[in-house]
């Protein structure tokens, strides 16, 4: 018994949270892989297990890059095996123990109430529980309305079977901000279409700007809560401007290149649909490498920005962006606290936003260069491999705010950058900061004497 008791404390100190919410994550990524690794997951030929896993990694941190053709070099069986890791992705492993064993009527643990509130909600609530059960009605009942939608739409090309099953596969993976999709060319050939281009945009934006967020606009309109919180509010109004300048942009550099022999309509869902899809879902109804290059560094900035806390999506988070901006123009002022609606943002949240704009930003360019150095491309001369730059930049950017748009190389990686773009993308999911600081305590240190340095 002593034995045991030793065993759990060893294992209560290794597993903190961050480490837990780490392993939970690589835990169903191993599993997932090991899953579509075997026979019955191949549509055609042999999968890898290098692709395996990454194809799983994809899948669980919903980011949409992948080296397989998922409706076809995936059986029905490997598909819908990615339909759960997708769905698990987007919510978490331990979000769906916590709620069960609620629903059971057993406790929840210190750990697993941690992990849940630190993911979801940006402050601690009593009403913790009410808004996990939340969580998963709301997820049941927009994916459900996507569904709806999307199979009225594919029922007019595919049997009312595989047109349902089209639907809800989209579905899952727009609402959890994954760009799994099981046409060849993406949605390509649904460029045009208003109902799967709405729907679509609806459903990555009700998954990237968080379920707390959707439970107090609820909220606030069933007369519950009198107004939103200061973080709702930066969230909506930072998505909004993030969605109505990315159009414009993306309108203003492509209307005379890929839109150019469209209609007006064609040119408008468009440029809506591409600048939402890029925060951070990867569904696309253009050809990216064929978008210009200020096009491609617009999507990139949205990309790296991506969705809100708290929700389906990675990147640096819209908050993380508002107050970057926030903390700039107060600094032009002349102040040093940020103010915004009426409220002072703690100096500790303002430094934790540095932190993950610095570390997210060193993470990119790390993986950028271990693409570039591993991928061959020194042997060739450098007008011929410039190219290489912008392309791995854009596919580790995509890969780290868990979108999936690609400028067509990532079925051509080779092993070594498939996994560098694997471990991206799992920072992205679980974040840098979080994926740092899992591997020691803090320990209070010794304080000296201050001494000013120059900066700027």
């Amino acid at each position: 018994m002593k034995f045991i008791f030793h065993i759990k404390r060893f294992l209560s100190r290794l597993l903190s949270p961050r480490r837990l919410f780490i392993f939970s994550f690589a835990a169903v990524i191993l599993t997932g892989a090991i899953l579509l690794w075997l026979s019955f997951s191949a549509g055609r030929g042999h999968i890898t297990f290098v692709d395996a896993l990454f194809t799983s990694a994809s899948a669980v941190c919903v980011t949409g890059l992948t080296v397989l053709d998922i409706g076809k070099d995936l059986s029905l069986s490997g598909q819908i095996i990615t339909l759960f890791l997708i769905q698990i992705g987007g919510l978490g492993i331990i979000t769906f123990s916590v709620v069960i064993f609620g629903l059971m009527g057993r406790g929840i643990s210190f750990k697993g109430r941690d992990i849940v509130q630190s993911t979801f909600l940006h402050t601690p609530r009593r009403d913790f529980f009410v808004i996990m059960k939340w969580v998963f009605v709301l997820t049941f009942i927009i994916e459900a309305t996507g569904t709806f939608f999307l199979f009225v739409r594919f029922s007019q090309d595919y049997s009312l079977g595989w047109a349902f099953y089209q639907a809800v596969y989209h579905a899952v993976s727009a609402f959890n901000n994954c760009g799994h999709s099981l046409f060849s060319n993406n949605l390509i050939d649904y460029q045009s279409d208003i109902i799967v281009s709405l729907t679509m945009m609806g459903l990555i934006v009700l998954g990237g700007i968080g379920f707390i967020v959707q439970y107090e606009i609820i909220s606030v309109w069933r007369g519950f809560q009198k107004k939103l919180s200061i973080h709702s509010n930066i969230v909506l109004i930072t998505t909004a401007c993030l969605i109505l300048s990315g159009t414009a942009f993306f309108y203003m550099f492509e209307v005379n290149h890929i839109l150019k022999y469209t209609s007006t309509k064609t040119q408008i869902l468009t440029s809506f649909f591409q600048s939402v899809t890029p925060r951070t879902a990867g569904f696309s109804t253009v050809d990216i490498s064929r978008l210009t290059n200020p096009t491609i560094l617009v999507l990139m900035m949205l990309m790296f920005i991506g969705a809100s806390p708290g929700s389906t999506g990675g990147g640096i988070k819209t908050t993380s962006f508002a107050l970057l901006l926030l903390m700039i123009w107060n600094r032009l002022r002349g102040q040093e606290q940020v103010n915004v609606f009426n409220r002072t943002i703690p100096g500790e949240i303002l430094m934790r936003t540095i932190a993950i704009i610095f570390a997210s930003a060193v993470s990119v360019t790390l993986i950028t260069s271990i693409l570039l150095l591993i991928g061959g491309v020194g042997n060739l001369p450098p007008q011929d491999s410039r190219h290489f730059f912008v392309e791995y930049l854009f596919e580790t950017v995509s890969a780290f705010g868990n979108v999936g748009l690609s400028m067509g190389i990532t079925p051509s990686l080779s092993t070594g950058q498939k996994l560098a773009i694997i471990l991206i993308m799992f920072a992205g999911r679980v974040g840098p900061l979080t994926l740092a600081f899992s591997w020691y305590s803090p320990k209070g240190g010794l304080t000296y004497a201050e001494e000013s340095v120059m900066v700027g």
